[in-house]
């Protein structure tokens, strides 16, 4: 399920959301930047379970895989490198990490469920709330993936983590609220009214059976279900205090709709 719309208007301009996009924006840009050859920001910014583990030791990251004969045959090596030292200590890559993408599908598909969650988030919170709420989810959920795996290599890069906990506390703050979907069925795109809790609990459960599926790797769905609990906790302590602001309540009209689409053979 795509997120299209939900039907919350935020009462105020959310700057601080868009100014995490921007950032988020400006720092993938800058990847693609990196000449080859040269080391990436994701060995040097990136979260890397084992260098957090310990700082002085050098770790060699996995960067590809080639095939080689063997005796038994044809088998898949993996090709490491020595990552370049990061600039900053080891255990602010947790943070670094959020402002990392590891592609054009992993940026847009994170910054469109950002665009769609955080206006709302950011109302209930305030500006200066919101930004430290979400810097909250996104180093708690680094740190969940570390604690789930401290040995691993493999650098882990995303803002999944902060936007699960946006989403954690939408679900808290708006339990009414209702997204407007794009679900495939069959070929046809269907476009329907989903309500809030449903539609961010069937994401939910995808992450956890995820967790325990074994070939569901290269994700770090540890992340997103720490970031997720993390807001999702956050927002129930906080809710009823003067540190945040009263629901709106106020509601927009969204519409259905089915659209014909041709599948890639």
């Amino acid at each position: 399920m795509l997120p299209l719309q939900d039907n919350i208007p935020a009462r105020q301009f959310p700057f601080v959301n868009y100014i995490f996009i921007a950032m988020c924006t400006v720092v993938f840009l800058l990847q693609l930047a990196v000449p080859e050859g040269q080391p990436t920001l994701v060995e040097q910014f990136g979260m890397i379970p084992a260098r957090v583990q310990r700082p002085d030791v050098p770790v060699e990251i996995p960067v590809a895989q080639q095939q080689v004969m063997t005796e038994h045959g044809p088998e898949m090596q993996l090709i490491t490198k020595q990552a370049a030292p990061s600039p900053v200590p080891a255990i602010m890559t947790m943070l670094t990490c959020i402002f990392l993408h590891g592609g054009w599908m992993h940026f847009i598909g994170n910054m469109w469920f950002l665009h769609i969650f955080g206006d709302n988030v950011e109302d209930r919170f305030g500006h200066f709330g919101y930004a430290m709420f979400y810097l909250t989810c996104g180093v708690a959920a680094s740190v969940f993936h570390y604690l789930s795996d401290p040995a691993s290599v493999v650098p882990t890069i995303g803002a999944s983590g902060a936007i699960a906990g946006v989403m954690g506390a939408y679900l808290i703050w708006y339990p009414t609220a209702q997204v407007k979907a794009l679900i495939p069925l069959g070929y046809l795109m269907q476009v329907m009214l989903v309500p809030a809790p449903l539609f961010l609990g069937i994401w939910f459960v995808m992450q956890a059976v995820n967790v325990f599926s074994a070939g569901a790797g290269g994700v770090a769905w540890w992340a997103h279900i720490g970031g997720f609990l993390t807001g999702l906790i956050l927002a129930f302590i906080l809710g009823n205090t003067p540190l945040t602001n009263p629901v709106n309540t106020a509601r927009e009209s969204v519409s259905e709709g089915t659209y014909r689409y041709r599948r890639a053979e």
